[in-house]
C-alpha cells in the first residue's frame, strides 16, 4: 500500500481528465439509456444527461484541492495507497451528488422516484464500474508521463569502467568531494541527506557539469543550496543545506563569490 505509484501533480492535466469524464459520462448514458432514459424525448436527453457528466466533472475537479493535501502530507511521494483513498472518496461524492441530482433536478416534481438502492444497482453502480478504469488509467498515463519527464531532466554521475553511477537531479546535489579515486557526492534523496562513493575524478564532474562551482581542489558546491559564509581564523568556508560546510581556497574566492550573488539576487 505504501509503494509508490505513478501521479502527476500538474493541475492543468487533471483538469483535462475532469473534462473528459463529464463527457464520457454523458456519452455513456446517451447510448446505453440505462433505466428508462430511452423514453425521454431528445429535447430532454440534451437538457438532463449533460447534467450527470457535468456531476461526474465537478466531483473531481471538486476534490483536487483534497489531493494536493494528500500529496503534500506524503511528502510529494504519492503512494497505491493515496490513489485508492481519493479514488474511493471521490466516488463516494460523486454518487451522493448524483443522486441529488437525480432527486431535486431530474425528478423534482414526480411522485415516485426511484429508490437509492435500486439506482445504485441498476444505474450508478453499473456507470462507475464503466466509468472509474478511464479514471484510473488516465491518472496511470498521466502520471508514467511525468516520472518520464521528470526523468529526462535528471543528469547521470557515471562511475570508471562498470562502476555503478549516480542519477539524479542537478538540484539534488549538494557538494561533491574528491576521495582518492574516487569522488562522494552529497545529496538530497527526498528530505534526506544522502552520501555515495563513485569511482571518478573531481576534474571530469568539473568539466561535465558548469553548474557545480570549484571552490577548493578538493571540493565541488551546488549554488542552489547556498545558506551562508563561514569565516574562522581567517579561513573561508561556505555552509550549505543541511549544514554542510565546505572550505573555500583563495583561488576561487572571488570567483564564488560572484556566482552565489548572483545565484541569490
Amino acid at each position: 500500500m505504501k509503494r509508490p505509484y505513478p501521479f502527476d501533480p500538474l493541475l492543468k492535466h487533471h483538469i483535462i481528465i475532469s473534462i473528459l469524464l463529464a463527457i464520457w459520462v454523458f456519452m455513456f448514458l446517451y447510448f446505453t439509456e440505462p433505466l428508462d432514459v430511452s423514453e425521454l424525448p431528445d429535447n430532454e436527453k440534451l437538457i438532463y444527461l449533460p447534467g450527470y457528466g457535468l456531476v461526474g466533472g465537478f466531483c473531481y475537479f471538486l476534490f483536487l484541492p483534497f489531493q494536493q493535501f494528500l500529496y503534500n502530507t506524503s511528502n510529494t511521494a504519492w503512494t497505491i495507497l493515496s490513489e485508492i483513498i481519493f479514488i474511493l472518496t471521490f466516488t463516494f461524492v460523486t454518487l451522493l451528488i448524483a443522486r441529488l441530482y437525480y432527486l431535486y433536478i431530474v425528478v423534482a416534481n414526480e411522485p415516485n422516484p426511484y429508490t437509492l438502492g435500486y439506482m445504485l444497482s441498476a444505474i450508478l453502480l453499473p456507470a462507475m464500474a464503466t466509468i472509474l478504469p478511464i479514471i484510473l488509467i488516465g491518472r496511470f498515463a498521466f502520471g508514467k508521463f511525468y516520472e518520464k519527464q521528470l526523468e529526462d531532466l535528471k543528469i547521470e554521475i557515471k562511475g570508471d569502467g562498470n562502476y555503478e553511477g549516480l542519477r539524479l537531479f542537478i538540484n539534488d546535489i549538494i557538494s561533491i568531494q574528491s576521495a582518492d579515486n574516487y569522488i562522494e557526492v552529497t545529496y538530497l534523496s527526498g528530505v534526506s541527506l544522502k552520501k555515495t562513493l563513485i569511482r571518478n575524478k573531481l576534474s571530469a564532474i568539473d568539466a561535465e557539469f558548469p553548474e557545480l562551482l570549484r571552490a577548493h581542489r578538493s571540493y565541488l558546491i551546488n549554488p542552489f543550496h547556498f545558506q551562508q559564509w563561514k569565516t574562522e581564523n581567517g579561513k573561508l568556508s561556505v555552509i550549505l543545506n543541511h549544514h554542510v560546510e565546505v572550505p573555500i581556497s583563495k583561488t576561487y574566492q572571488s570567483e564564488i563569490k560572484t556566482a552565489i550573488n548572483s545565484t541569490t539576487n
